[in-house]
């Protein structure tokens, strides 16, 4: 027992320092996020069930697609305090016109919310991906700001773009680069809670 509770200790301080590097680690992702010209890309808050929609699904019908989990709700408004006790710059609000990202985009509280049918699930809309992703890497591309464009879109759409795959959440900073074929490069990663 005497020795144990040093171990536990040691570990607790590692744990402890652990967490305090990879809060460090999102220092400079969230200064370029107060700057302008910067774009978050974030997957919408954790919504339970498969993968898609039921085949059935209507844009206008929440009750047809998968919707935010009360977990899901309190993350989108917590990310959304984090956004403002980090002051972000936020210069437009861009959702997919699915209600799990409506809803993580209204429930952040960070501005005016607008439909960008060029964010819609590439999962579902699979025939259409290459025009999806086309047209999100365009508005990247062209992003100048003021503030920080924030996009809330799906992993599937992410994962075209840059070939990263989010977690439910989690914010991926790009920084516009029209010279590059993805129109964007990555600045850094922000994980969810």
């Amino acid at each position: 027992m005497v020795h144990t509770i040093p171990f536990a200790l040691l570990i607790a301080f590692m744990l402890v320092g652990g967490a305090a590097d990879a809060a460090d680690d999102t220092a400079p992702v969230w200064a370029a996020l107060r700057g302008d010209g910067h774009v978050a890309l974030i997957r919408h808050a954790p919504a339970p069930g498969p993968v898609g929609d039921p085949l059935d699904y209507k844009l206008d019908d929440c009750t047809t697609q998968r919707n935010l989990s009360e977990q899901g709700r309190a993350e989108a408004r917590a990310l959304g305090e984090r956004f403002r006790m980090q002051q972000v710059k936020v210069g437009q609000v861009v959702s997919s016109q699915w209600c799990r990202c409506r809803q993580t985009a209204e429930l952040m509280n960070i501005g005016p919310v607008e439909d960008a049918p060029t964010f819609n699930n590439a999962f579902v809309l699979n025939a259409m991906r290459d025009a999806l992703t086309a047209g999100a890497r365009e508005t990247i591309g062209a992003w100048r700001g003021p503030g920080t464009l924030v996009v809330v879109t799906h992993g599937e759409n992410i994962m075209a773009m840059l070939g990263v795959r989010p977690r439910e959440g989690e914010v991926i900073v790009v920084a516009p680069n029209p010279a590059s074929e993805s129109k964007m490069r990555l600045v850094g990663r922000i994980g969810p809670f």
